[in-house]
C-alpha cells in the first residue's frame, strides 16, 4: 500500500491517518492536485470533498481549485452542500423533485445571475 506522511504547519510530522478529517481532506486533495498538474485529465470530479472543512480551509479549497482551473484545462465538477464553496463556483445545477418520482435539473450561471440582482 501507500503510507502518506504529512507535516500541517506548526505539528510534526505524521501519517495520514493520524490527521484530523479536515488535514486529511486537505492532504488527499494536495495529492490529487499534483496529480493533475503532473498528468491533466479533461474532467475531475469530487464528491463533497469540502464537507469535514471549516470555512477557512473550504476558502483555501476553492483558492486551489482556482489555481487548477488557471493551470490545467481540466474541467472540475464539484459536488457539495457547502454555501461557501457554491458561491465560488461559475455555474450551479440543482436537482429538484416537486413531484413524486419526477425530478427537474435547475442550472443557474452565477454572473448572469449577479448582473440580473445588480
Amino acid at each position: 500500500g501507500l503510507e502518506i506522511m504529512c507535516q500541517p504547519p506548526g505539528k510534526k510530522l505524521a501519517t495520514l491517518s493520524l490527521l484530523s478529517g479536515g488535514e486529511q481532506t486537505l492532504t488527499a486533495l494536495a495529492l490529487i492536485f499534483a496529480v493533475f498538474l503532473a498528468n491533466p485529465a479533461p474532467i475531475c470530479v469530487l464528491d463533497e470533498v469540502d464537507a469535514p472543512l471549516d470555512d477557512a480551509n473550504v476558502t483555501r479549497f476553492c483558492d486551489l481549485l482556482d489555481e487548477m482551473c488557471r493551470r490545467t484545462d481540466t474541467r472540475f465538477l464539484i459536488i457539495t452542500h457547502h454555501a461557501v464553496t457554491m458561491a465560488r463556483m461559475d455555474r450551479l445545477f440543482g436537482v429538484t423533485m416537486q413531484e413524486q418520482g419526477v425530478s427537474q435539473l435547475v442550472s443557474v450561471d452565477l454572473k448572469k445571475a449577479e448582473q440580473l440582482v445588480a
